[in-house]
């Protein structure tokens, strides 16, 4: 996808796709320094948020949080689950893209009123409700979103948690491999794709993504809804081989996230052999697969799985006739705080 070419320059998602890596080569990862320090002191850091809000940013950054062996706790749910929790010596961040959002205002808004001083709000929105629940509040700098799917802003929102972990091990300035990820993100958001990958998508009549819960493929699982009006699901770790088969059908396709080397043989007979499925892949190396080849950027993996599917998306989107930027029914703001 790009600006250039008529059936896409006209879509705000598509730019503001693209204006993504200008956010990751331009962040401040010193600003979460507070924050940062807030951890370190509880060692327990709770990443709330609805939606696009919550599945990237909370799940990639424990993820990372594990991939390091950091000696700090992670953990992320929904807001009204987490409002069932015993949070008090938690640090508890809440993501909102509007600085709106009912059941995160709520969650936070009830601690602060039991006496809780540890908590961090993350907005795209200066002065909206989210500044008044929390002590520290982080406001993005990758400006409005007036495509109905969140892109740069759920990036931007895993860049705030990133830059903690940043902090806490001693390297608050990620700068140099933020401005490498940016370039091989846009190069790969600029990719053109082969026909026949983006036919497998636009001709199936449900599409999986399986991967790992790094946040990357249940995102572009909801993604899919808002992008291509299609139906989806999201098949964790190696859940496409434990049962889904029985329910899958010829012509559906799924797309592996980066997968497991040892699993590829296994999908191949069972997955598109048996089931009739296509399969393609989403990979930093070759697959036995046709597959959508990534650059390696250290600590960014997820963030090129992420884009790289927007762009397959994308693409998809406009081979359907789709309008990208307005869903018959999904909302910018999927349930707004009143009060």
């Amino acid at each position: 996808m790009n600006l250039t070419d008529s059936k896409y320059k006209n879509f705000a998602l598509v730019k503001e796709m693209l204006e993504t890596s200008e956010v990751v080569a331009n962040f401040d990862f010193a600003q979460v320094k507070p924050i940062a320090d807030m951890v370190r002191k509880t060692g327990r850091i709770f990443l709330t948020g609805e939606g696009s809000s919550r599945i990237f940013p909370a799940k990639s950054f424990i993820n990372e949080v594990m991939r390091r062996g950091l000696a700090i706790s992670a953990a992320t749910e929904g807001s009204f689950q987490a409002a069932e929790y015993d949070l008090t010596n938690w640090v508890v961040c809440g993501a909102s893209n509007s600085g709106q959002t009912k059941e995160i205002i709520a969650l936070l808004k009830n601690l602060k009123d039991a006496g809780h001083k540890r908590l961090v709000g993350v907005t795209a929105n200066a002065g909206t409700k989210i500044f008044d629940v929390t002590q520290e509040t982080v406001l993005l700098s990758c400006g409005k979103e007036d495509a109905v799917a969140a892109t740069k802003s759920v990036v931007e929102q895993a860049l705030v948690y990133k830059a903690i972990i940043g902090n806490l091990v001693g390297c608050p300035s990620c700068a140099c491999k933020a401005k490498e990820a940016a370039e091989a993100m846009k190069q790969v958001m600029e990719t053109e794709l082969d026909p026949s990958i983006v036919k497998a998508l636009a001709d199936a009549p449900q599409l999986y993504f399986a991967g790992r819960n790094n946040g990357a493929a249940e995102e572009l699982t909801l993604k899919t809804n808002e992008i291509t009006r299609k139906k989806s699901d999201y098949l964790e770790g190696t859940y496409l081989l434990h049962g889904v088969e029985e329910v899958m059908r010829k012509g559906e396709t799924c797309v592996l996230i980066e997968p497991f080397p040892s699993e590829c043989a296994k999908i191949k007979e069972l997955i598109e052999g048996r089931a009739g499925v296509n399969v393609i892949a989403i990979s930093s190396e070759d697959t036995i697969f046709p597959t959508i080849k990534l650059p390696k950027v250290c600590g960014f993996g997820p963030y090129l799985q992420l884009v790289a599917g927007w762009n397959l998306l994308v693409q998809t989107g406009i081979a359907l006739g789709v309008n990208l930027d307005k869903p018959e029914r999904a909302r910018k703001i999927g349930n707004e705080f009143e009060g």
